[in-house]
């Protein structure tokens, strides 16, 4: 009678989750307690740090940009997140769905009119008011929501699951830092990284979620012209949130935040097109153009620009956008970097980073323009300036906005249903998120864990809200973002040495003397080649050919005082391992492998892959997760030759110390998942 599984309790480490939840204790007592105090005291630090290194975090988003750009532009770009043969766990339109929902979704919301109409009545340079300054606005904007901004996440989330995926590394924020620490990752340094990551994550959630819900308050004052200014409103606001979210993190990341990652889009691209149509349409599509030229044509500029020597009209507006948004960008990378990692598995280093890049920057740009330029004609053609007067109230400018378009009351509507449910997805993502880091990427965690998190999210937002002390969680997210930069410009260091590693690994030739079949017993080679194998086939092959050729090979291996050893695994796999200190073991596996028949017709060809005819096969695999290849047409000493030239290559790269990282890095146990 067999053992029911130990049904897993927790899967959360304590040396990372304790500290946390300490910190987190004590900065909700200092906010909650002194709002004022800690506001004032915060906010200081931060505009210390802003004013002493705002040339450090110009120079160091622009490396970000370009080291991006150089790895796609590369032979790295080839490498894929994961095994050689691994496909893509989403599809390109869920994938972008769901990065753009996690990543600045609520910030288009809440900053698509905000921004550029600020920018217009308070330019950098240009007079204000001026059709100049209605294009440095429009300039300005793009460079905060464009190529920069994501370059940041896509470096954290590059970084993460690079070395997530590939070097079979916890999903975690320490695990970017393995080419520098090395197995000291796994030590305090490790934890204090990773709990230093879960932190930020919970503070910078938290406060956006509170922000969030000051908007959502004044959209719905403006739909249903309730009071929502109480305590107990606003409360109940993060209730609805926190409790939706909890609800699509217990359904899981493919059900509930892709799902509702899909509809956010839909909805948004809803509103984008209705803007555009009933708005000055021909304006806007003209400015589309000189802003997308304009954007390109300043971005180097741009991107080193540090007003050195002729600062901005207004002082302090460089720190106060530019420089803020870099260390806000940064400081929420480790949660939107690690979620972008976690749905990215499968795809080339080169789609990941043209689609972070590319994707979500050209829809920033396009609503940019369709809401920023729009709220700009129609302050100056149409409401008299009266967008200008409510420009310093964000949170209710948007709905503003809408009263010069049509259908007001319905585009109210739906944007507070659009704001809601973005505030759901990154909610509900950051329950995923925090759950990865507090677990160090165990999967099959209990649900009971991300609905904590969701909770303790919601919790940290009405403490704040009630006390008054968001502003003051604020700064200090913000604060933490100089010693995040720091360590990602080490992950750029680590994730280039990997990339190196990674090459010399999987680009070694064969040793001359592997060429072993010298064309003898080919017809016999050929019939098995054509022969379709039965699951019992397949078995039976690995048992009286495989399992004997193998064991020949350890006996002679023991013989030579060579630890090695053959074991029997599931589904009738077989492998034989030498052990080897400080590196990967030697593994030489076989095991039974599903594959579709091929399709001739193309009716055939057209029926879903499940549908299909399946035949069986006897497959190679390796420790180090490279694809493996078909053997079931192999004699006995034929195996037995593969099985050297393996170990022979494996040998080779021993002495190779371009390969130092990958020789330490953890095996990937057993055969792959696809087995019979």
């Amino acid at each position: 009678m067999q053992t029911p599984a130990r049904r897993v309790i927790t899967t959360l480490k304590a040396p990372v989750v304790v500290p946390s939840l300490v910190v987190i204790g004590a900065l909700l007592v200092v906010c909650g307690l002194w709002p004022q105090e800690a506001g004032e005291w915060f906010q200081s630090v931060q505009a210390w740090v802003i004013a002493r290194f705002d040339w450090f975090y110009v120079l160091s988003v622009a490396a970000f940009l370009a080291f991006l750009v150089i790895i796609a532009m590369s032979k790295f770009g080839d490498i894929k997140l994961g095994p050689d043969d691994v496909e893509p766990d989403f599809s390109f339109l869920s994938w972008t769905a769901m990065l753009f929902a996690a990543g600045m979704g609520i910030g288009l919301m809440y900053f698509g009119v905000g921004e550029p109409m600020q920018h217009y009545l308070s330019p950098p340079s240009a007079q204000a008011g001026t059709p100049d300054a209605a294009r440095e606005a429009m300039l300005m904007t793009f460079f905060h929501w464009g190529f920069s901004a994501w370059a940041v996440y896509g470096v954290m989330g590059l970084v993460l699951a690079y070395f997530g995926f590939r070097y079979n590394l916890p999903l975690t924020f320490r695990s970017g830092l393995y080419p520098i620490l090395r197995e000291r990752v796994n030590g305090w340094i490790g934890h204090a990284v990773d709990a230093f990551a879960l932190i930020g994550t919970i503070a910078g959630i938290a406060t956006t979620l509170g922000f969030g819900v000051m908007q959502l308050s004044a959209g719905l004052h403006e739909v249903a012209g309730w009071n929502t200014e109480s305590t107990v409103f606003r409360i109940g606001l993060v209730v609805v949130v926190v409790g939706l979210a909890g609800l699509s993190a217990a359904s899981g990341l493919d059900k509930g935040v892709r799902r509702l990652s899909e509809l956010n889009l839909l909805l948004a691209i809803l509103l984008l097109v209705f803007v555009a149509v009933t708005g000055p349409t021909s304006y806007i599509l003209r400015a589309l153009g000189d802003n997308i030229g304009n954007y390109l044509s300043s971005l180097v500029d741009l991107s080193f620009h540090t007003y050195a020597y002729q600062p901005p009209q207004e002082e302090g507006w460089f720190a106060n956008w530019t420089i803020l948004y870099w260390a806000w960008w940064v400081s929420w990378s480790p949660f939107v970097g690690m979620f972008i990692a976690r749905i990215s598995r499968g795809r080339t280093l080169r789609q990941f980073v043209v689609g972070v890049l590319l994707v979500p920057t050209a829809f920033n740009l396009i609503w940019m323009t369709v809401f920023g330029n729009s709220a700009i004609w129609l302050d100056t053609h149409e409401a008299g300036g009266a967008l200008a007067q409510t420009a310093t109230n964000v949170d209710a400018l948007l709905f503003r906005f809408f009263d010069y378009l049509p259908l007001t009351r319905a585009l109210s509507i739906v944007a507070i249903v659009l704001i809601g449910v973005f505030f759901v997805t990154s909610a509900d993502s950051g329950a995923f998120v925090i759950d990865t880091i507090a677990t160090r990427g165990a999967p099959d965690s209990p649900v009971w864990q991300r609905l904590f998190w969701a909770f303790l999210l919601g919790v940290t937002a009405v403490v704040l809200i009630v006390a008054g002390g968001l502003k003051a969680l604020q700064a200090m997210t913000l604060i933490s973002a100089l010693p995040v930069t720091i360590i990602m410009l080490a992950l750029c260091y680590g994730l280039w040495r990997g990339l190196q590693a990674d090459q010399a690994h999987y680009s070694q030739d064969m040793a001359p003397a592997t060429s072993f079949w010298s064309g003898q017993h080919w017809r016999f080679r050929l019939s098995r080649m054509l022969h379709r194998y039965s699951e019992a086939d397949a078995r039976e092959f690995i048992a009286q050919t495989v399992a004997p050729a193998l064991e020949n090979v350890g006996e002679e291996l023991r013989a030579a005082g060579v630890p090695a050893q053959v074991d029997a695994g599931s589904g009738g796999s077989v492998q034989l391992t030498v052990p080897a200190s400080g590196q990967r073991d030697f593994v030489y596996g076989a095991h039974v492998l599903i594959k579709s028949v091929p399709a001739f017709l193309p009716r055939e060809a057209a029926e879903p892959d499940p549908e299909r005819p399946h035949a069986y096969d006897v497959s190679v695999f390796f420790a180090d997760g490279r694809e493996g290849y078909i053997i079931s047409y192999l004699r006995p000493e034929e195996i037995i030759a593969d099985v050297l030239r393996q170990y022979e290559r494996y040998m080779l790269l021993a002495t190779d110390r371009r390969t130092d990282l990958l020789k330490g890095a953890p095996e990937h146990a057993g055969p792959p998942p696809t087995d019979a």
